[in-house]
């Protein structure tokens, strides 16, 4: 019985792995807008139904956007993380500061017990930066640089299937956290995660648990959906 699809060209699955590479190593991040079709086939020599092949096979797989009149946005940085968007994008906030909290936590116990002076130096590095991005209004630069602080936190576990659960619920996290913050990045609302840090530097896993789980539940968001009095503080 013939195939109802014929079979992917072997340059089609080249071009799809090379753009595949270009999303998840960053180089064009999360949101942001690849280049045209016709920069693509310049950029790769060859035919434009290649290029469009792969896009769409891309698109198919959630890591792309095609948006008419617009462009090809990337949408997530694995086909597993465009499934996660895609299924809890609507989510409860509750539940997703739930999720997160689990998590976090046995990754912040299991980091107490396990990091090296490297993972102390990365977070050090992104505490900073999240700081520094708060100081200047930044809010984009705070979601990324608050994201990264947390999925380093989780690495530092050096559990590679946790790490690589909670990278793929990465832009999931970032979107409740982006709309969490809002616009207004005012001083009192920033929630200190030195304490943090300091656990885990020292090797207190209890408390590190304590502190991630701590964080995701007196969000703004998660607060106001639990009726609680507001913390003012976000992150």
């Amino acid at each position: 019985m013939p195939l109802s699809h014929p079979r992917r060209s072997a340059l089609a699955d080249q071009v799809i792995a090379e753009l595949r590479q270009q999303i998840s190593s960053g180089e064009w991040p999360v949101g942001s807008r690849i280049p045209t079709e016709s920069e693509l086939v310049e950029q790769l020599g060859v035919a434009r139904n290649t290029v469009r092949e792969a896009v769409r096979a891309l698109a198919h797989n959630g890591l792309l956007a095609i948006r008419q009149g617009s462009g090809t946005y990337v949408l997530a940085t694995s086909e597993l993380a465009g499934v996660m968007h895609r299924r809890f994008a609507q989510t409860d906030p509750r539940h997703i500061a739930e999720l997160r909290a689990t998590l976090e936590s046995g990754a912040a116990g299991l980091a107490a017990e396990r990091r090296t002076e490297r993972d102390l130096d990365q977070l050090e590095s992104l505490l900073g930066r999240r700081d520094a991005a708060w100081e200047a209004r930044d809010l984009e630069a705070f979601v990324t640089a608050d994201a990264s602080f947390h999925l380093a936190v989780v690495a530092a576990s050096h559990n590679e299937a946790l790490s690589a659960m909670y990278a793929d619920l990465g832009e999931v996290l970032r979107a409740w956290l982006r709309e969490d913050v809002g616009e207004d990045l005012a001083p009192e609302a920033l929630m200190s995660h030195r304490p943090l840090v300091e656990a885990i530097r020292s090797g207190d896993s209890v408390t590190a648990a304590a502190e991630a789980a701590h964080y995701p539940l007196q969000c703004r968001s998660t607060v106001a959906a639990l009726g609680l009095p507001a913390a003012g503080v976000t992150g």
